[in-house]
């Protein structure tokens, strides 16, 4: 229908240490119905002050595909089983096709 907003779906990107911090929290994710996917990208490496100390860190970057009404969930979960003491937490709300929108729905209501 002309001038109908298309469907909006949460992308949120966090970054972690390790392969196993980021199955870990993949899983967590998943299991708890907060994400219907998450990508996980190998192979980046962090250049950034932290606590005033120059640092360099390999790193693998997390997108996470949600509903922008699970934000706060998800932030809830980042605070309790995130790996950092400050993750990365940067959330986008995206134009999506209706198709990808009711599958991403229809993942995060699945029992």
């Amino acid at each position: 229908m002309e001038g109908e907003q298309p469907p909006r779906v949460l992308s949120l990107v966090t970054t972690v240490g390790s392969q196993a911090d980021a199955q870990q929290l993949a899983g967590l994710l998943l299991e708890r119905r907060l994400a219907a996917c998450v990508q996980v990208e190998p192979g980046l490496v962090s250049h950034y002050v932290w606590q005033g100390r120059r640092c360099e860190e390999p790193e693998l970057r997390l997108t996470i595909k949600s509903l922008p009404d699970r934000a706060a969930a998800l932030k809830a979960l980042f605070d309790q089983h995130h790996p950092y003491e400050l993750p990365q937490f940067l959330s986008t709300e995206l134009d999506a096709s209706s198709e990808y929108a009711a599958w991403v729905a229809e993942s995060l209501a699945q029992l």
